[in-house]
Protein backbone atom coordinates (compact mmCIF):
# COMPACT_ATOMS: atom_id res chain seq x y z
CA UNK A 1 0.00 0.00 0.00
CA UNK A 2 1.37 3.39 -0.93
CA UNK A 3 2.24 5.79 1.89
CA UNK A 4 -0.25 8.69 1.53
CA UNK A 5 2.39 11.09 2.91
CA UNK A 6 5.23 10.03 0.65
CA UNK A 7 7.24 13.06 -0.52
CA UNK A 8 5.26 15.38 1.76
CA UNK A 9 8.53 16.77 3.04
CA UNK A 10 9.46 17.88 -0.47
CA UNK A 11 7.07 20.80 -0.21
CA UNK A 12 8.33 24.18 1.01
CA UNK A 13 6.01 26.93 2.09
CA UNK A 14 8.17 29.42 0.26
CA UNK A 15 5.65 28.63 -2.48
CA UNK A 16 1.96 27.80 -2.28
CA UNK A 17 1.26 24.32 -0.92
CA UNK A 18 -1.37 22.60 -3.04
CA UNK A 19 -2.32 19.02 -2.24
CA UNK A 20 -5.30 16.66 -2.36
CA UNK A 21 -6.13 15.13 1.02
CA UNK A 22 -5.58 11.35 0.90
CA UNK A 23 -8.84 9.40 1.20
CA UNK A 24 -7.31 7.48 4.10
CA UNK A 25 -7.40 10.73 6.11
CA UNK A 26 -11.18 10.99 6.09
CA UNK A 27 -12.63 11.69 9.53
CA UNK A 28 -9.44 13.20 10.91
CA UNK A 29 -8.75 16.74 12.14
CA UNK A 30 -7.43 19.30 9.69
CA UNK A 31 -4.44 20.35 11.82
CA UNK A 32 -3.36 16.74 12.39
CA UNK A 33 -3.37 15.91 8.70
CA UNK A 34 -1.65 19.14 7.73
CA UNK A 35 1.10 18.45 10.30
CA UNK A 36 1.75 15.09 8.63
CA UNK A 37 1.74 16.59 5.15
CA UNK A 38 4.18 19.29 6.27
CA UNK A 39 6.36 17.63 8.93
CA UNK A 40 9.03 20.34 8.69
CA UNK A 41 6.67 22.72 10.51
CA UNK A 42 5.40 22.41 14.08
CA UNK A 43 1.69 21.84 14.57
CA UNK A 44 1.40 25.05 16.61
CA UNK A 45 2.78 27.05 13.68
CA UNK A 46 0.40 25.37 11.25
CA UNK A 47 -2.53 25.94 13.62
CA UNK A 48 -1.65 29.62 13.71
CA UNK A 49 -1.67 29.83 9.94
CA UNK A 50 -5.04 28.05 9.82
CA UNK A 51 -6.54 30.48 12.33
CA UNK A 52 -5.21 33.40 10.31
CA UNK A 53 -7.33 32.21 7.37
CA UNK A 54 -4.37 31.25 5.19
CA UNK A 55 -5.71 27.80 4.33
CA UNK A 56 -8.27 27.10 1.62
CA UNK A 57 -10.19 23.86 1.41
CA UNK A 58 -11.73 23.32 -2.03
CA UNK A 59 -11.39 27.07 -2.53
CA UNK A 60 -13.05 28.13 0.72
CA UNK A 61 -11.19 29.54 3.72
CA UNK A 62 -11.22 27.15 6.69
CA UNK A 63 -10.02 28.75 9.94
CA UNK A 64 -11.06 25.95 12.33
CA UNK A 65 -8.15 23.69 13.28
CA UNK A 66 -10.50 20.90 14.45
CA UNK A 67 -12.41 20.77 11.16
CA UNK A 68 -12.99 17.13 10.21
CA UNK A 69 -11.84 16.18 6.73
CA UNK A 70 -13.75 13.86 4.42
CA UNK A 71 -10.78 12.92 2.26
CA UNK A 72 -10.30 13.99 -1.34
CA UNK A 73 -10.50 17.75 -0.64
CA UNK A 74 -7.94 20.10 -2.13
CA UNK A 75 -5.75 21.91 0.40
CA UNK A 76 -4.04 25.15 -0.53
CA UNK A 77 -1.79 27.01 1.90
CA UNK A 78 0.52 29.92 1.10
CA UNK A 79 3.37 31.21 3.22
CA UNK A 80 2.07 34.21 5.21
CA UNK A 81 3.44 37.58 4.20
CA UNK A 82 4.86 38.02 7.67
CA UNK A 83 6.84 34.79 7.33
CA UNK A 84 8.54 35.76 4.08
CA UNK A 85 12.02 37.08 4.53
CA UNK A 86 11.71 40.12 2.31
CA UNK A 87 14.27 42.11 4.30
CA UNK A 88 17.55 42.97 2.63
CA UNK A 89 20.67 40.99 3.37
CA UNK A 90 23.25 43.19 5.10
CA UNK A 91 26.88 42.52 5.93
CA UNK A 92 26.60 43.03 9.68
CA UNK A 93 29.30 41.31 11.78
CA UNK A 94 28.14 38.44 13.95
CA UNK A 95 29.87 37.18 17.09
CA UNK A 96 29.52 33.44 16.44
CA UNK A 97 29.98 31.18 19.45
CA UNK A 98 29.11 27.88 17.75
CA UNK A 99 28.08 26.67 14.31
CA UNK A 100 27.34 23.36 12.62
CA UNK A 101 24.96 22.14 9.92
CA UNK A 102 21.87 22.65 12.08
CA UNK A 103 22.59 25.48 14.52
CA UNK A 104 24.14 28.89 14.85
CA UNK A 105 24.73 30.27 18.34
CA UNK A 106 25.57 33.97 18.50
CA UNK A 107 26.46 36.44 21.22
CA UNK A 108 24.23 39.42 20.43
CA UNK A 109 25.63 42.84 21.32
CA UNK A 110 23.44 45.45 23.04
CA UNK A 111 21.73 47.77 20.58
CA UNK A 112 21.13 45.15 17.87
CA UNK A 113 17.43 44.70 17.02
CA UNK A 114 16.48 41.07 16.31
CA UNK A 115 13.55 41.46 13.87
CA UNK A 116 12.82 44.26 11.40
CA UNK A 117 9.85 46.36 12.46
CA UNK A 118 8.49 49.84 12.43
CA UNK A 119 11.48 52.17 12.53
CA UNK A 120 13.94 49.27 12.27
CA UNK A 121 13.72 47.92 8.73
CA UNK A 122 17.49 47.61 8.39
CA UNK A 123 20.46 46.84 10.58
CA UNK A 124 18.82 43.93 12.40
CA UNK A 125 19.96 40.43 13.26
CA UNK A 126 17.61 39.06 10.59
CA UNK A 127 19.30 41.26 7.97
CA UNK A 128 22.67 39.94 9.14
CA UNK A 129 21.53 36.31 8.96
CA UNK A 130 20.25 36.72 5.41
CA UNK A 131 23.74 37.84 4.42
CA UNK A 132 25.70 35.27 6.41
CA UNK A 133 23.34 32.38 5.59
CA UNK A 134 21.67 33.09 2.22
CA UNK A 135 19.68 29.84 2.45
CA UNK A 136 17.99 31.16 5.59
CA UNK A 137 15.73 33.18 3.27
CA UNK A 138 13.78 29.93 2.79
CA UNK A 139 13.18 29.52 6.55
CA UNK A 140 10.54 31.52 8.45
CA UNK A 141 12.19 34.41 10.32
CA UNK A 142 15.54 33.31 8.87
CA UNK A 143 15.71 30.58 11.50
CA UNK A 144 15.19 32.80 14.56
CA UNK A 145 13.22 30.92 17.24
CA UNK A 146 13.47 33.30 20.20
CA UNK A 147 14.53 36.86 20.70
CA UNK A 148 16.33 39.24 22.99
CA UNK A 149 15.28 42.85 23.47
CA UNK A 150 17.29 45.43 21.52
CA UNK A 151 19.27 46.53 24.56
CA UNK A 152 19.71 43.07 26.09
CA UNK A 153 22.96 41.34 25.18
CA UNK A 154 23.90 37.68 25.09
CA UNK A 155 23.35 34.24 23.64
CA UNK A 156 20.76 33.33 21.02
CA UNK A 157 20.32 30.15 18.99
CA UNK A 158 19.31 30.25 15.31
CA UNK A 159 18.17 27.24 13.26
CA UNK A 160 19.81 26.66 9.88
CA UNK A 161 17.12 24.25 8.61
CA UNK A 162 13.35 23.96 8.85
CA UNK A 163 13.71 20.68 10.71
CA UNK A 164 16.05 22.22 13.28
CA UNK A 165 13.73 25.21 13.69
CA UNK A 166 10.72 22.98 14.31
CA UNK A 167 12.68 20.93 16.86
CA UNK A 168 13.85 24.06 18.70
CA UNK A 169 10.33 25.50 18.78
CA UNK A 170 9.11 22.24 20.33
CA UNK A 171 11.95 22.34 22.86
CA UNK A 172 11.03 25.89 23.83
CA UNK A 173 7.42 24.78 24.32
CA UNK A 174 8.58 21.75 26.36
CA UNK A 175 10.97 23.99 28.35
CA UNK A 176 14.03 21.87 27.59
CA UNK A 177 15.90 24.98 26.39
CA UNK A 178 17.56 26.45 29.49
CA UNK A 179 18.52 30.13 29.68
CA UNK A 180 20.33 32.00 32.41
CA UNK A 181 20.82 35.76 32.59
CA UNK A 182 22.92 38.20 34.57
CA UNK A 183 21.06 41.28 35.80
CA UNK A 184 21.77 44.27 38.01
CA UNK A 185 18.63 45.27 39.88
CA UNK A 186 17.69 48.08 42.23
CA UNK A 187 17.76 47.38 45.95
CA UNK A 188 19.29 44.64 48.06
CA UNK A 189 18.26 41.00 47.55
CA UNK A 190 19.93 38.75 50.08
CA UNK A 191 18.20 35.44 49.39
CA UNK A 192 17.42 33.35 46.34
CA UNK A 193 13.81 33.17 45.27
CA UNK A 194 11.37 33.04 42.41
CA UNK A 195 8.59 35.04 40.79
CA UNK A 196 5.64 32.98 39.58
CA UNK A 197 2.99 35.33 38.19
CA UNK A 198 1.45 35.44 34.69
CA UNK A 199 2.48 38.03 32.12
CA UNK A 200 0.43 39.59 29.35
CA UNK A 201 0.09 42.73 27.28
CA UNK A 202 -0.39 45.86 29.38
CA UNK A 203 -4.12 46.72 29.26
CA UNK A 204 -3.48 50.42 28.54
CA UNK A 205 0.12 50.87 27.36
CA UNK A 206 0.21 48.32 24.56
CA UNK A 207 3.98 48.59 24.00
CA UNK A 208 4.52 47.27 27.53
CA UNK A 209 3.99 43.93 29.22
CA UNK A 210 2.56 43.59 32.72
CA UNK A 211 1.50 41.11 35.36
CA UNK A 212 -1.94 40.10 34.08
CA UNK A 213 -4.23 37.36 35.47
CA UNK A 214 -4.60 34.32 33.26
CA UNK A 215 -8.35 35.01 33.22
CA UNK A 216 -7.54 38.22 31.33
CA UNK A 217 -5.07 36.76 28.87
CA UNK A 218 -1.91 36.50 30.96
CA UNK A 219 0.35 33.49 30.36
CA UNK A 220 2.17 31.50 33.02
CA UNK A 221 5.65 32.88 33.71
CA UNK A 222 8.29 31.69 36.17
CA UNK A 223 11.66 33.28 36.92
CA UNK A 224 14.17 32.11 39.52
CA UNK A 225 16.86 34.45 40.83
CA UNK A 226 20.02 34.09 42.91
CA UNK A 227 22.13 36.95 44.30
CA UNK A 228 25.77 36.93 43.20
CA UNK A 229 26.94 40.32 44.50
CA UNK A 230 25.18 42.67 46.91
CA UNK A 231 25.98 46.38 46.77
CA UNK A 232 24.58 49.16 48.98
CA UNK A 233 21.89 50.19 46.48
CA UNK A 234 21.63 47.27 44.05
CA UNK A 235 22.15 43.54 43.58
CA UNK A 236 23.84 41.52 40.84
CA UNK A 237 21.64 38.50 40.11
CA UNK A 238 21.69 35.30 38.16
CA UNK A 239 18.20 34.77 36.72
CA UNK A 240 16.94 31.49 35.28
CA UNK A 241 13.94 31.39 32.97
CA UNK A 242 11.51 28.49 33.14
CA UNK A 243 9.27 30.24 30.58
CA UNK A 244 10.07 32.74 27.85
CA UNK A 245 7.54 35.55 27.96
CA UNK A 246 8.28 38.93 26.40
CA UNK A 247 10.20 41.17 28.84
CA UNK A 248 9.82 38.43 31.47
CA UNK A 249 12.77 39.25 33.74
CA UNK A 250 12.17 42.99 33.42
CA UNK A 251 8.48 42.66 34.35
CA UNK A 252 9.02 40.14 37.13
CA UNK A 253 11.80 42.07 38.85
CA UNK A 254 9.83 45.31 38.65
CA UNK A 255 6.84 43.44 40.11
CA UNK A 256 8.80 42.62 43.28
CA UNK A 257 10.09 46.22 43.49
CA UNK A 258 13.57 45.45 42.14
CA UNK A 259 13.54 46.83 38.57
CA UNK A 260 16.62 46.48 36.40
CA UNK A 261 19.16 49.26 36.59
CA UNK A 262 18.90 51.41 33.47
CA UNK A 263 15.53 50.00 32.38
CA UNK A 264 13.75 52.90 30.62
CA UNK A 265 10.37 51.14 30.53
CA UNK A 266 9.91 49.30 33.81
CA UNK A 267 12.39 51.14 36.04
CA UNK A 268 12.38 54.49 37.77
CA UNK A 269 15.25 56.95 38.02
CA UNK A 270 16.79 56.71 41.46
CA UNK A 271 19.78 58.94 42.36
CA UNK A 272 21.14 56.15 44.54
CA UNK A 273 21.53 53.87 41.53
CA UNK A 274 24.40 53.96 39.02
CA UNK A 275 23.70 55.52 35.63
CA UNK A 276 23.51 52.96 32.83
CA UNK A 277 22.48 53.54 29.22
CA UNK A 278 20.37 50.37 28.88
CA UNK A 279 18.70 47.74 31.02
CA UNK A 280 21.51 45.84 32.76
CA UNK A 281 20.63 42.41 31.41
CA UNK A 282 22.79 39.81 29.66
CA UNK A 283 21.90 36.27 28.48
CA UNK A 284 24.96 34.49 29.80
CA UNK A 285 24.16 30.77 29.45
CA UNK A 286 22.18 28.70 26.93
CA UNK A 287 21.60 24.95 26.97
CA UNK A 288 19.53 22.66 24.74
CA UNK A 289 19.32 19.26 23.06
CA UNK A 290 20.92 19.28 19.63
CA UNK A 291 18.14 18.84 17.03
CA UNK A 292 20.06 16.17 15.10
CA UNK A 293 22.00 14.24 17.74
CA UNK A 294 19.79 14.95 20.79
CA UNK A 295 23.05 15.52 22.64
CA UNK A 296 22.89 18.02 25.52
CA UNK A 297 24.90 21.13 24.65
CA UNK A 298 25.67 24.29 26.61
CA UNK A 299 27.34 27.62 25.85
CA UNK A 300 28.37 30.53 28.02
CA UNK A 301 29.20 34.16 27.26
CA UNK A 302 30.63 36.61 29.83
CA UNK A 303 28.96 40.01 30.22
CA UNK A 304 29.97 42.68 27.70
CA UNK A 305 32.34 45.56 28.42
CA UNK A 306 29.66 48.02 29.53
CA UNK A 307 28.34 45.69 32.23
CA UNK A 308 31.82 44.83 33.44
CA UNK A 309 32.61 48.54 33.67
CA UNK A 310 29.37 49.09 35.58
CA UNK A 311 30.37 46.44 38.13
CA UNK A 312 33.83 47.99 38.41
CA UNK A 313 32.28 51.37 39.20
CA UNK A 314 30.35 49.70 41.99
CA UNK A 315 33.60 48.41 43.45
CA UNK A 316 33.76 44.90 41.99
CA UNK A 317 37.03 44.39 40.13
Amino acid sequence: MNDPYQNAGDYSLSEAFDRVVPLACGGRRLDQVLAELLPQHSRSRLQGWIREGLLRLDGAVIAEVKHKLAGGERLCLALPEGEKNEALAENIPLNIVFEDDALLVINKPPGLVVHPGSGNREGTLLNALLHYLPDSAQIPRAGIVHRLDKDTSGLMVVAKTLEAQTDLVRQLQARTVKRQYLALVAGRIERSGGVDVPIGRHPVQRVKMAVVPESRGGKAALTYYRPLLIFPSCTYLECTLETGRTHQIRVHMAHIAHPLVGDPVYGKRDPRLPVFARQALHATRLALLHPLTQQYMQWEAPPPDDMRQLLAELGYA
